[in-house]
């Protein structure tokens, strides 16, 4: 997928390629792939916000969504060896997690790619560990979504923690479920997408 991606000019062109090849992979492995709701994403640019679990979450999400999406990832992933350069060649935004300024300044450059119609993709619980709980969601994906007036979709993803656990080094053959739950106003979405999100998971909400 990388090969191809670098000489692929059309960024919708690579992203159309990482999802086929994203769900060419999980079946391949023999996990069973799902996706579930995808008529619930409007037709207009918006926020797409899910668990995260495991480090194919962003995988199984490419393989779900169509190629319109720009995943808004931690900045620690851009130095994975071609795991960085595929992101980057699929318009993937970086944000700092732990350098107060850096991450205002990258927050500053998503909300001006959301400005300019760009729909994204967040993980808002930053990152995962091993309890299954949804912890509380960080505030960015939502502030994007209001600044440029767009609708937040909630999903869940299933399956990912059981097929690569966190601090494992083994995947597991197991099926693999994208659920698009609800689309919803900004202003509402931060603590209603936790909630359903939690529910369709049949996971605990973190104090």
């Amino acid at each position: 997928m990388l090969v191809i991606n670098l000489f692929l000019p059309s960024l919708r062109a690579r992203r159309r390629v990482a999802g086929t090849v994203s769900r060419g992979f999980l079946r391949a492995a023999g996990m069973h792939f799902t996706v579930e709701g995808l008529d619930r994403l409007p037709a207009t640019p918006c926020v797409v916000v899910a668990n995260h679990a495991s480090y194919i979450d962003a995988l199984a999400a490419a393989a779900a969504l169509p190629p319109d999406f720009a995943f808004v990832i931690k900045k620690e992933m851009m130095h994975v060896p071609l795991a960085g350069l595929l992101l980057r060649r699929l318009g993937s935004q970086f944000v700092e997690r732990f350098n107060r300024h850096k991450g205002a300044v990258d927050a500053r450059r998503v909300l001006r790619l959301a400005a300019s119609g760009q729909s994204l993709v967040f993980f808002p619980e930053g990152t995962f560990d091993k309890v299954k709980q949804i912890s509380k969601f960080h505030g960015g994906a939502f502030a994007a979504a209001a600044r440029s007036d767009m609708p937040v979709v909630a999903m869940a993803i299933h399956g990912t923690r059981d097929v690569f656990p966190p601090g494992g080094l083994k995947a597991h053959c197991r099926p693999i479920r994208v659920q698009i739950l609800a689309i919803m106003t900004a202003g509402e979405a931060r603590e209603r997408s936790r909630t359903l999100i939690a529910e369709a998971l049949g996971e605990p909400l973190a104090p």
